[in-house]
């Protein structure tokens, strides 16, 4: 019922209303209910008969009013229970549940941050000790350098 605004609803809760005591609605007191806006009238019709509140009685075509409505049983109990202006007010508070779900997607994401966190301080961690074992290998190739030099040098003097 998602697509019901809080106006529709009163409507169609004043339309149910309007069934009284034979329990039916004829075509002129459904126009004049609605001013006799057809379309409107029309399209809060096939809302009740989607909802299995109403039946139809009478010849009518596709798009246009038809000669009498009947209240079921049921319509009757779902306006005593408060109908559809209830029911939309049970619809918004469940944000609040869906706080709820907000909690555990902010609760995700800080935990999501922390292990981003944790996660870039290893890759630092690791970058220090290669930066540390690059420095390591480039002190031995020069230690290795220098020690053929001077090999170079004294396998030189003692050749002399």
């Amino acid at each position: 019922m998602t697509d019901l605004n809080e106006y529709e609803c009163e409507m169609l809760d004043a339309m149910l209303e309007a069934f009284g005591i034979p329990d039916s609605l004829t075509r002129l007191q459904l126009l004049e209910l609605f001013d006799q806006d057809e379309a409107s009238a029309f399209a809060m019709v096939q809302v009740l008969i989607r909802e299995g509140l109403i039946t139809e009685s009478g010849k009518h075509g596709d798009y246009e009013l038809p000669e009498k409505l009947i209240l079921k049983p049921k319509g009757e109990k779902f306006l005593k229970q408060g109908g559809f202006t209830r029911r939309y007010q049970i619809e918004q508070q469940k944000p609040v549940e869906v706080g709820g779900t907000l909690a555990k997607l902010q609760q995700q994401n800080m935990r999501l941050q922390n292990l981003k966190l944790s996660n870039e301080t290893e890759i630092s961690n690791l970058k220090k000790l290669v930066n540390d074992l690059q420095t390591r290998q480039f002190i031995w190739w020069v230690l290795i350098v220098i020690a053929l030099i001077i090999g170079f040098f004294v396998g030189h003097a003692f050749k002399s």
